[in-house]
């Protein structure tokens, strides 16, 4: 059955490295009660509007940690003054340019913070009470509580090629405050511990992860891109089990094992679509749209210049920092994975497989042979959404994939699956 899907008016097998770095958590905030065995705690009302009181207790730097607090995202940021109860994504910060961040933090005050510090503490004047109470145990876990609230049946999605799943972000928010969701980062993303580099051995910790949320099916489960690759591997693991997955949601994902090696022209030929797509993408966005997706951009672009700078100056003085082996660590993490997705051979699954795709698909990925109908034993059912293929977790465009996944949600707890 295909499904095309109209609301209100990608990378894959040759993605750009995501630029985000591992989720962690600090354990001392939360109790292990609500962490049910390490969960990360992610979503914590980042996106508030900064408060526009200029009064002396929000502008005045009172003491050593602030003011050198203020000098580190001054400098990183490109921006003076900035306040003290200013959010760091509200100014222009991103994942890329927090890696930084904390490595100067690391640098400046000898604690290590998880970088999902920011998340619970997104202003200096936060941070600051953070560092004062020098909070720098940290727990990691695959498992990312991205929204951890809601009486619906929780929702799995495991991470693309990149590894982690800060991509998930805006799809969570999307699918509303009762819908729980969860993520399943690259096991490597710590620093701590070597990457996977099967796709069944990533399953195999992921299912034992999901337990410690939900002991018992049925499951709601997806990914995008190679994340659908291994959630299709993790509900076989529960089907053997003898769980029932009552949801597999495939967004816009391929059967890499059928996929030929590209040759240069194909890349390049691949590189060239992406960028028409994503023309095409902004095009079709009404002025006010426009507008502010340009404005997310140059932000975006901001914050990205002093890590290229920095970056470029760790070269030139063949002085390796933080920033530049969190980079290595991550291409690492994204060709192994990117390996493992390519060498795994799915086999054919007993249950329904829903196929989320774009309404324009690269043309290396749009053949039947690298298509799930033909493994999907209870059918499939294609969900045909009015985006061209970058733009499936972008915003404003991510709203159709959420509420295509929220209708899937609704069906399988309507007929009683879930």
């Amino acid at each position: 059955m295909v499904l095309y899907v109209q609301t209100e008016p990608s990378q894959c097998l040759f993605p750009e490295p995501e630029r985000t770095t591992s989720v962690q958590a600090r354990s001392a905030s939360v109790g292990p009660d609500r962490l049910r065995g390490k969960v990360q705690f992610l979503e914590q009302d980042v996106m508030r509007e900064g408060v526009t009181d200029l009064s002396p207790s929000l502008t005045n730097v009172d003491d050593e940690t602030t003011r050198e607090l203020t000098r580190i995202w001054e400098q990183l940021l490109g921006i003076r003054p900035i306040r003290l109860d200013q959010n760091y994504f509200d100014l222009g910060g991103d994942s890329p340019l927090a890696v930084q961040l904390f490595a100067q933090i690391e640098k400046a005050f000898k604690v290590k913070l998880p970088l999902a510090t920011l998340f619970e503490a997104p202003t200096i004047e936060e941070l600051a009470g953070v560092l004062r109470r020098e909070a720098s145990t940290s727990s990691w876990s695959p498992l990312v509580a991205i929204q951890p609230a809601g009486s619906r049946p929780p929702f799995f999605c495991m991470h693309p090629h990149g590894g982690n799943v800060l991509i998930y972000r805006e799809l969570s928010r999307h699918l509303g405050s009762d819908q729980p969701f969860y993520g399943l980062q690259s096991q490597g993303l710590d620093g701590g511990r070597a990457p996977l580099t099967r796709v069944e051995d990533m399953a195999a910790l992921y299912v034992k992860q999901i337990r410690k949320v939900q002991s018992h099916g049925p499951y709601l489960l997806g990914g995008y891109c190679m994340g659908g690759t291994i959630a299709f591997e993790v509900a076989q693991q529960f089907q053997a089990e003898g769980e029932r997955v009552a949801l597999l949601a495939l967004f816009d994902t391929i059967n890499g094992s059928k996929f030929p090696q590209p040759s240069i022209w194909e890349t390049s030929y691949y590189n060239c679509q992406r960028l028409m797509f994503h023309v095409a993408n902004v095009l079709s966005l009404d002025l006010a749209e426009k507008v502010k997706f340009i404005r997310e951009k140059i932000k975006s672009l901001r914050g990205r210049i002093p890590v290229w700078r920095s970056t470029l100056l760790d070269k030139l003085r063949k002085n390796p920092r933080t920033v530049s082996s969190e980079s290595r660590a991550l291409a690492q993490i994204w060709q192994g994975n990117l390996s493992a997705s390519l060498n795994y051979v799915p086999k054919p699954y007993p249950g329904v497989i829903m196929d989320f795709r774009p309404v324009k698909q690269y043309r290396g990925y749009d053949k039947p042979e690298l298509k799930w109908d033909r493994l999907a034993q209870g059918g499939q059912e294609i969900v045909v959404l009015p985006v061209n293929a970058p733009g499936m977790l972008a915003e404003p465009f991510v709203k159709h994939l959420a509420a295509a996944l929220r209708r899937s949600i609704d069906g399988t707890i309507s007929r009683g699956q879930a």
